[in-house]
């Protein structure tokens, strides 16, 4: 098998309708095809139904401070990757890019999900900028760089976000 794991993500549809990519495990290139190594797993205690009045009263403060299991979509550098911790210009190059998406009338049906990533990205600008609980951004993750999912043997998975 090769070293080079690529982040391997599920959409996940909240009852409110977002639609959050939830990490949960890392491929592995195994001649023509990948081998799967997964995260550890679990089920929730709380049924969905029961949940959906808290997110929904979360929804409305722009995110929760911006990355809380969000990721990047994918495409990228980045992609896949969370939105917590990420570089500034990451964060500014997804942000774009969902500028562009939401100015673009025939991406309608993209929009919400384009809405909701750009509040996770500027959410997490505040953050980094000071405007976030914190400051100082050792509450999180260090900063996402290139080669995060791509070296160092196959047991690096201890930083997937469950």
């Amino acid at each position: 098998m090769s070293d080079q794991g690529y982040p391997v993500t599920v959409a996940v549809r909240r009852p409110d309708g977002r639609v959050e990519q939830v990490r949960v495990g890392t491929a592995f290139r195994n001649g023509d095809g990948f081998s799967l190594k997964l995260g550890e797993m679990s089920i929730g205690a709380t049924p969905d139904a029961a949940a959906a009045p808290r997110r929904a009263a979360a929804s409305g403060g722009g995110g929760g401070g911006g990355g809380a299991g969000e990721v990047f979509p994918n495409y990228g550098r980045s992609k896949g990757g969370p939105i917590r911790g990420a570089s500034m210009g990451d964060l500014e190059y997804y942000a774009n890019g969902a500028r562009r998406s939401l100015n673009d009338p025939s991406k309608s049906r993209w929009h919400d999900r384009e809405r909701q990533l750009l509040a996770a990205i500027e959410a997490e600008i505040a953050r980094q900028r000071g405007g976030g609980d914190g400051g100082g951004g050792e509450d999180g993750p260090p900063p996402h760089g290139d080669d995060d999912f791509s070296g160092g043997g196959g047991d690096d998975d201890n930083g997937i976000p469950f």
